[in-house]
Protein backbone atom coordinates (compact mmCIF):
# COMPACT_ATOMS: atom_id res chain seq x y z
CA UNK A 1 0.00 0.00 0.00
CA UNK A 2 1.40 3.50 -0.82
CA UNK A 3 2.59 5.48 2.17
CA UNK A 4 0.00 8.23 1.52
CA UNK A 5 -2.82 5.74 2.18
CA UNK A 6 -1.52 4.50 5.52
CA UNK A 7 -3.42 5.84 8.58
CA UNK A 8 -1.74 5.70 11.94
CA UNK A 9 -3.66 5.19 15.18
CA UNK A 10 -3.21 8.91 15.89
CA UNK A 11 -4.74 9.81 12.51
CA UNK A 12 -7.77 7.63 13.20
CA UNK A 13 -8.23 9.16 16.66
CA UNK A 14 -7.95 12.67 15.27
CA UNK A 15 -10.47 11.95 12.51
CA UNK A 16 -12.95 10.44 14.98
CA UNK A 17 -12.61 13.45 17.25
CA UNK A 18 -13.30 15.81 14.36
CA UNK A 19 -16.45 13.93 13.33
CA UNK A 20 -17.77 13.64 16.88
CA UNK A 21 -17.42 17.40 17.38
CA UNK A 22 -20.27 18.12 14.94
CA UNK A 23 -22.43 18.51 18.08
CA UNK A 24 -21.48 20.22 21.36
CA UNK A 25 -20.71 18.84 24.78
CA UNK A 26 -23.67 19.07 27.15
CA UNK A 27 -22.44 21.43 29.87
CA UNK A 28 -23.95 24.20 32.00
CA UNK A 29 -23.09 26.68 29.23
CA UNK A 30 -25.06 24.48 26.80
CA UNK A 31 -28.23 24.79 28.90
CA UNK A 32 -27.79 28.53 29.46
CA UNK A 33 -27.52 29.05 25.71
CA UNK A 34 -30.48 26.73 25.09
CA UNK A 35 -32.71 28.79 27.39
CA UNK A 36 -31.45 32.06 25.85
CA UNK A 37 -32.08 30.75 22.33
CA UNK A 38 -35.57 29.46 23.12
CA UNK A 39 -36.55 32.69 24.88
CA UNK A 40 -35.32 34.66 21.87
CA UNK A 41 -37.20 32.24 19.61
CA UNK A 42 -40.42 33.12 21.47
CA UNK A 43 -39.95 36.90 21.33
CA UNK A 44 -38.64 36.90 17.72
CA UNK A 45 -41.45 34.64 16.50
CA UNK A 46 -44.01 36.95 18.11
CA UNK A 47 -42.18 39.96 16.65
CA UNK A 48 -42.69 38.72 13.07
CA UNK A 49 -46.15 37.22 13.44
CA UNK A 50 -47.81 39.73 15.78
CA UNK A 51 -45.85 42.99 16.01
CA UNK A 52 -45.10 43.12 12.27
CA UNK A 53 -48.51 41.54 11.58
CA UNK A 54 -47.26 38.91 9.14
CA UNK A 55 -49.54 36.36 10.75
CA UNK A 56 -48.77 32.88 11.97
CA UNK A 57 -49.01 31.09 8.62
CA UNK A 58 -46.79 33.37 6.54
CA UNK A 59 -44.27 33.71 9.38
CA UNK A 60 -44.17 29.93 9.80
CA UNK A 61 -43.43 29.45 6.10
CA UNK A 62 -40.67 32.07 6.15
CA UNK A 63 -39.07 30.81 9.37
CA UNK A 64 -39.27 27.18 8.27
CA UNK A 65 -37.36 28.08 5.10
CA UNK A 66 -34.75 29.82 7.28
CA UNK A 67 -34.55 26.66 9.37
CA UNK A 68 -33.90 24.58 6.23
CA UNK A 69 -31.10 26.93 5.10
CA UNK A 70 -29.41 26.93 8.51
CA UNK A 71 -29.79 23.15 8.76
CA UNK A 72 -28.10 22.62 5.39
CA UNK A 73 -25.17 24.77 6.55
CA UNK A 74 -24.92 22.72 9.76
CA UNK A 75 -25.14 19.36 7.99
CA UNK A 76 -22.46 20.35 5.47
CA UNK A 77 -20.06 21.54 8.17
CA UNK A 78 -17.03 19.36 8.72
CA UNK A 79 -16.84 19.92 12.48
CA UNK A 80 -18.69 21.57 15.34
CA UNK A 81 -19.15 25.32 14.91
CA UNK A 82 -21.04 27.11 17.72
CA UNK A 83 -22.45 29.77 15.40
CA UNK A 84 -23.94 27.34 12.89
CA UNK A 85 -25.19 24.96 15.61
CA UNK A 86 -26.91 27.60 17.72
CA UNK A 87 -28.30 29.34 14.64
CA UNK A 88 -30.18 26.13 13.86
CA UNK A 89 -31.40 25.91 17.48
CA UNK A 90 -32.62 29.51 17.22
CA UNK A 91 -34.34 28.92 13.88
CA UNK A 92 -36.15 25.85 15.26
CA UNK A 93 -37.25 27.91 18.27
CA UNK A 94 -38.63 30.73 16.10
CA UNK A 95 -40.31 28.36 13.66
CA UNK A 96 -41.63 26.26 16.54
CA UNK A 97 -43.21 29.35 18.12
CA UNK A 98 -45.30 30.25 15.07
CA UNK A 99 -46.01 26.62 14.12
CA UNK A 100 -47.46 26.08 17.59
CA UNK A 101 -49.44 29.32 17.45
CA UNK A 102 -50.85 28.49 14.03
CA UNK A 103 -51.90 25.02 15.19
CA UNK A 104 -53.44 26.04 18.49
CA UNK A 105 -54.88 29.52 17.98
CA UNK A 106 -57.50 31.23 15.83
CA UNK A 107 -58.90 34.76 15.45
CA UNK A 108 -61.10 34.61 18.55
CA UNK A 109 -60.95 37.50 21.00
CA UNK A 110 -58.82 35.67 23.58
CA UNK A 111 -55.83 35.67 21.20
CA UNK A 112 -56.18 39.30 20.06
CA UNK A 113 -54.81 42.38 21.78
CA UNK A 114 -55.04 46.17 21.57
CA UNK A 115 -58.26 46.19 19.58
CA UNK A 116 -56.89 43.98 16.78
CA UNK A 117 -59.39 42.20 14.55
CA UNK A 118 -57.09 39.51 13.17
CA UNK A 119 -53.88 37.63 13.91
CA UNK A 120 -52.16 39.04 10.83
CA UNK A 121 -52.05 38.31 7.12
CA UNK A 122 -52.95 34.95 5.67
CA UNK A 123 -54.79 32.08 7.40
CA UNK A 124 -55.64 32.96 11.00
CA UNK A 125 -54.86 29.63 12.61
CA UNK A 126 -56.34 26.16 12.94
CA UNK A 127 -57.70 26.73 16.44
CA UNK A 128 -57.02 23.18 17.62
CA UNK A 129 -56.34 24.30 21.19
CA UNK A 130 -53.33 23.50 23.36
CA UNK A 131 -54.36 19.98 24.51
CA UNK A 132 -55.06 18.68 20.98
CA UNK A 133 -52.04 20.48 19.54
CA UNK A 134 -49.79 19.03 22.24
CA UNK A 135 -51.20 15.52 21.70
CA UNK A 136 -50.44 15.75 17.97
CA UNK A 137 -46.90 17.01 18.58
CA UNK A 138 -46.21 14.35 21.21
CA UNK A 139 -47.36 11.69 18.74
CA UNK A 140 -45.07 13.08 16.03
CA UNK A 141 -42.14 13.24 18.47
CA UNK A 142 -42.71 9.62 19.51
CA UNK A 143 -42.73 8.59 15.84
CA UNK A 144 -39.41 10.40 15.32
CA UNK A 145 -37.90 8.61 18.32
CA UNK A 146 -39.30 5.25 17.14
CA UNK A 147 -37.68 5.72 13.72
CA UNK A 148 -34.50 6.82 15.48
CA UNK A 149 -34.53 3.67 17.63
CA UNK A 150 -35.19 1.37 14.66
CA UNK A 151 -32.36 2.98 12.70
CA UNK A 152 -29.89 1.75 15.33
CA UNK A 153 -28.44 5.25 15.75
CA UNK A 154 -27.32 6.30 19.23
CA UNK A 155 -29.38 8.81 21.22
CA UNK A 156 -26.27 10.26 22.86
CA UNK A 157 -25.64 13.47 20.95
CA UNK A 158 -21.89 13.49 21.60
CA UNK A 159 -21.67 10.09 19.86
CA UNK A 160 -23.71 11.01 16.76
CA UNK A 161 -21.30 10.73 13.82
CA UNK A 162 -23.57 10.02 10.80
CA UNK A 163 -25.73 12.15 8.53
CA UNK A 164 -28.76 9.99 9.41
CA UNK A 165 -28.20 10.46 13.12
CA UNK A 166 -27.83 14.22 12.77
CA UNK A 167 -30.96 14.46 10.57
CA UNK A 168 -32.98 12.53 13.18
CA UNK A 169 -31.53 14.73 15.93
CA UNK A 170 -32.64 17.94 14.22
CA UNK A 171 -36.07 16.50 13.41
CA UNK A 172 -36.56 15.77 17.10
CA UNK A 173 -35.30 19.27 17.98
CA UNK A 174 -37.83 20.99 15.69
CA UNK A 175 -40.78 18.97 16.99
CA UNK A 176 -39.70 19.25 20.64
CA UNK A 177 -39.32 23.03 20.38
CA UNK A 178 -42.80 23.29 18.83
CA UNK A 179 -44.21 21.07 21.59
CA UNK A 180 -42.43 23.11 24.24
CA UNK A 181 -44.01 26.28 22.88
CA UNK A 182 -47.47 24.73 23.20
CA UNK A 183 -46.74 23.69 26.77
CA UNK A 184 -45.41 27.13 27.67
CA UNK A 185 -48.38 28.96 26.13
CA UNK A 186 -50.79 26.63 27.92
CA UNK A 187 -49.10 27.32 31.27
CA UNK A 188 -49.07 31.07 30.63
CA UNK A 189 -52.51 31.55 29.06
CA UNK A 190 -54.81 28.74 30.14
CA UNK A 191 -53.54 27.15 33.35
CA UNK A 192 -54.15 30.14 35.60
CA UNK A 193 -50.52 30.14 36.76
CA UNK A 194 -49.54 33.18 34.74
CA UNK A 195 -46.12 33.83 33.24
CA UNK A 196 -44.20 33.83 36.50
CA UNK A 197 -46.04 30.81 37.91
CA UNK A 198 -45.59 28.84 34.69
CA UNK A 199 -41.87 29.60 34.60
CA UNK A 200 -41.52 28.60 38.26
CA UNK A 201 -43.31 25.29 37.64
CA UNK A 202 -41.06 24.41 34.70
CA UNK A 203 -37.94 25.47 36.62
CA UNK A 204 -38.98 23.18 39.47
CA UNK A 205 -39.46 20.27 37.05
CA UNK A 206 -35.99 20.92 35.62
CA UNK A 207 -34.52 20.93 39.13
CA UNK A 208 -36.06 17.50 39.69
CA UNK A 209 -34.42 16.24 36.49
CA UNK A 210 -31.06 17.57 37.67
CA UNK A 211 -31.48 15.66 40.93
CA UNK A 212 -32.32 12.48 39.00
CA UNK A 213 -28.97 12.63 37.18
CA UNK A 214 -27.42 11.01 40.27
CA UNK A 215 -29.93 8.12 40.18
CA UNK A 216 -28.31 5.20 38.28
CA UNK A 217 -31.67 3.64 37.37
CA UNK A 218 -32.71 6.69 35.32
CA UNK A 219 -30.98 6.89 31.90
CA UNK A 220 -29.19 10.19 31.33
CA UNK A 221 -30.33 10.14 27.69
CA UNK A 222 -33.97 10.19 28.84
CA UNK A 223 -33.23 13.04 31.25
CA UNK A 224 -31.51 15.00 28.48
CA UNK A 225 -34.52 14.86 26.15
CA UNK A 226 -36.99 15.63 28.93
CA UNK A 227 -34.87 18.63 29.89
CA UNK A 228 -34.55 19.67 26.26
CA UNK A 229 -38.35 19.73 25.87
CA UNK A 230 -38.92 21.50 29.19
CA UNK A 231 -36.42 24.30 28.53
CA UNK A 232 -38.65 25.36 25.64
CA UNK A 233 -41.73 26.17 27.77
CA UNK A 234 -39.36 27.88 30.20
CA UNK A 235 -38.20 30.07 27.34
CA UNK A 236 -41.79 30.58 26.14
CA UNK A 237 -43.05 31.72 29.54
CA UNK A 238 -39.97 33.87 30.09
CA UNK A 239 -40.43 35.47 26.67
CA UNK A 240 -44.11 36.17 27.36
CA UNK A 241 -43.21 37.60 30.76
CA UNK A 242 -40.82 40.04 29.09
CA UNK A 243 -43.14 41.13 26.26
CA UNK A 244 -46.76 40.90 27.40
CA UNK A 245 -48.65 43.89 28.90
CA UNK A 246 -48.47 44.59 32.63
CA UNK A 247 -52.24 44.03 32.85
CA UNK A 248 -51.65 40.42 31.77
CA UNK A 249 -48.78 39.89 34.21
CA UNK A 250 -45.88 40.76 31.90
CA UNK A 251 -43.22 43.47 31.93
CA UNK A 252 -44.40 45.03 28.63
CA UNK A 253 -40.85 45.44 27.30
CA UNK A 254 -42.05 44.72 23.77
CA UNK A 255 -40.95 42.09 21.29
CA UNK A 256 -38.46 44.36 19.51
CA UNK A 257 -36.47 45.47 22.55
CA UNK A 258 -36.59 42.07 24.23
CA UNK A 259 -35.46 40.31 21.04
CA UNK A 260 -32.57 42.75 20.58
CA UNK A 261 -31.30 42.24 24.14
CA UNK A 262 -31.66 38.45 23.96
CA UNK A 263 -29.90 38.37 20.57
CA UNK A 264 -26.99 40.32 22.02
CA UNK A 265 -26.76 37.89 24.94
CA UNK A 266 -26.89 34.86 22.65
CA UNK A 267 -24.29 36.28 20.25
CA UNK A 268 -22.00 36.99 23.19
CA UNK A 269 -22.35 33.41 24.44
CA UNK A 270 -21.79 32.06 20.93
CA UNK A 271 -18.61 34.12 20.58
CA UNK A 272 -17.41 32.86 23.96
CA UNK A 273 -18.00 29.22 23.06
CA UNK A 274 -16.33 29.78 19.67
CA UNK A 275 -13.19 31.04 21.41
CA UNK A 276 -13.28 28.12 23.85
CA UNK A 277 -13.73 25.66 20.97
CA UNK A 278 -10.72 27.07 19.12
CA UNK A 279 -8.58 26.87 22.23
CA UNK A 280 -9.65 23.28 22.83
CA UNK A 281 -8.96 22.35 19.21
CA UNK A 282 -5.52 23.97 19.34
CA UNK A 283 -4.69 22.21 22.60
CA UNK A 284 -5.54 18.80 21.12
CA UNK A 285 -3.96 19.39 17.73
CA UNK A 286 -1.17 16.91 16.92
CA UNK A 287 2.37 18.21 17.37
CA UNK A 288 4.42 17.65 14.20
CA UNK A 289 7.48 15.49 14.67
CA UNK A 290 10.83 17.23 14.07
CA UNK A 291 12.46 16.53 10.72
CA UNK A 292 15.96 15.10 10.98
CA UNK A 293 18.63 17.24 9.35
CA UNK A 294 20.86 15.82 6.67
CA UNK A 295 24.52 15.73 7.64
CA UNK A 296 26.00 14.87 4.25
Amino acid sequence: MPQSQVLTAHDVASTATTVMKKLPEVTLAFWVMKIAATTLGETAGDLFSQTLKLGYFLTTVALFLIFVVTLVVQLRAGRYNPFSYWTVILSTSMAGTTMSDFMNRDASAEYLANGATSLGRGPQGLGLGYPIGAAILISILLVVFAIWKLSGTTFRIRDIVTFRGEALFWSAILVSNTLGTSMGDFLSDSSGLGYGGGALLVATALAVLVALVKVPAVPNVLLFWLAFVLTRPLGATAGDFLTKPVAKGGLDLGTTGSSAVLLAVLLGLMAYTQVQERRSHAAHAPVPEPVARRTD
